[in-house]
């Protein structure tokens, strides 16, 4: 739903390291996964491994003053976190209600308690939008997404992605005239990818895709393909708190 943009920002933001499992990771990434390669060429310091590797990490650093961000750490209960933020689409809400496989959720509804705040991600195209029912004792913030394409409005386009919620991505462009969803985090092969050219010189169309599929491209494909980046800003109420937890906590 936008969590690692999210994440992005508020560790450019605190200059902060980035603490995460490194999921599906290959050779194409840097064996250190997608959302973990796309951090890092924002130039953050981005550390990989799974649960046990990320507590041992967290331990040693834990004599220094600076902060340390974790994605996907809410449901980890060995690191004790100083901070808990939830992120929601506005448009998806909760979805169905149900645990992953069965919906979108990764815990209970009723875990959104042990969270210090909250963002919800507004929805773009003003469409109507699921009602989040959240405690009234944590706090709620926004946050907004820009997709900016780097062709112009008029280019033909056919999109392709591998990622959670490929709709709101073909949505945020203008002039598609072809899609295609992978599975999230797909590891993209050259029969996907030859297939793919294929059809868009069918349709006249340029090939674009999301800044955390390119990533997962072979080298050869990166030249050819390009990406539409993901702008997230978050609304100055939420800094304002943030910045009085973290002083709160040291």
């Amino acid at each position: 739903v936008g969590k690692t943009p999210i994440v992005r920002q508020i560790a450019k933001k605190l200059d902060a390291p980035v603490v995460m499992r490194g999921y599906k990771k290959s050779a194409k990434t840097g064996n250190v996964g997608d959302e973990a390669s796309m951090l890092a060429r924002d130039g953050i310091q981005v550390h990989t491994g799974d649960r046990k590797s990320n507590v041992i990490l967290l331990d040693r650093q834990a004599h220094e003053r600076g902060p340390i961000v974790m994605d996907d750490g809410f449901q980890n209960p060995r690191v004790k976190k100083n901070i808990s933020v939830l992120v929601f689409s506005q448009k998806l809400g909760v979805g169905n209600g149900f645990l992953l496989p069965a919906g979108p959720l990764r815990e209970p509804r009723r875990a959104v308690r042990r969270a210090d705040a909250v963002i919800i991600i507004r929805d773009a195209g003003g469409k109507k939008v699921k009602k989040i029912k959240l405690p009234a004792s944590v706090p709620v913030f926004y946050a907004t997404n820009k997709t900016v394409s780097p062709y112009s409005d008029g280019t033909a386009l056919y999109a392709f992605a591998g990622i959670g919620y490929p709709k709101k991505f073909f949505a945020s462009l203008k002039n598609v005239v072809g899609r295609k969803s992978f599975a999230d985090h797909y590891q993209y092969t050259d029969d996907d990818l030859k297939k793919l050219a294929t059809v868009a010189k069918r349709k006249k169309a340029y090939l674009i895709t999301t800044e955390k599929d390119w990533v997962r491209l072979p080298d050869e494909y990166r030249e050819k393909i390009k990406y539409a980046r993901l702008e997230t800003i978050i609304d100055d109420d939420f800094w304002k708190w943030l910045g009085d937890k973290i002083n709160a906590n040291n």
